[in-house]
């Protein structure tokens, strides 16, 4: 199986079977995120424990790619704490934006790679990680 053909496996598999989809109650802060673009939008739902993310959720329609990054995203940020949540949100815009050529620890993030070539679909796959930073 090509590089490519496995990539494109793990955003749908998340977009078929998203994780942490649903709205978490209760809650210590709630963001939504809209891409007028596409029409996609989401809302996501967390708790803290100090600085850190204890757990999170999001809900919400959009495109699969939309729906993918936000899975991965969840499974990616839960547990960390904020400065390490704004670093991998770095790397991760650097990768979908052709700023980073470095992907080898992101893990699944870096299925989401494929998107820099279609200039209009970053917006879908950072629109999570905007929606958390708000």
């Amino acid at each position: 199986m090509q590089l490519t053909e496995l990539y494109r496996e793990v955003i749908l598999d998340h977009n078929k079977h998203p994780r942490n989809f649903g709205r978490l109650d209760p809650h210590d802060a709630e963001a939504k995120g809209h891409n007028p673009l596409c029409g996609d939008r989401l809302t996501i739902t967390l708790q803290r424990e100090g600085d850190r993310v204890a757990d999170l959720r999001f809900e919400g329609n959009g495109c699969a790619i939309s729906m993918a990054s936000a899975s991965m995203m969840t499974e990616a940020v839960k547990g960390k704490d904020s400065a390490t949540i704004h670093a991998l949100f770095q790397r991760v815009h650097a990768l979908l934006t052709g700023q980073g050529d470095s992907n080898a620890d992101l893990g699944k993030l870096a299925s989401l790679s494929g998107v820099r070539e279609f200039p209009a679909r970053v917006k879908c796959a950072t629109l999570c990680w905007h929606t958390l930073n708000a």
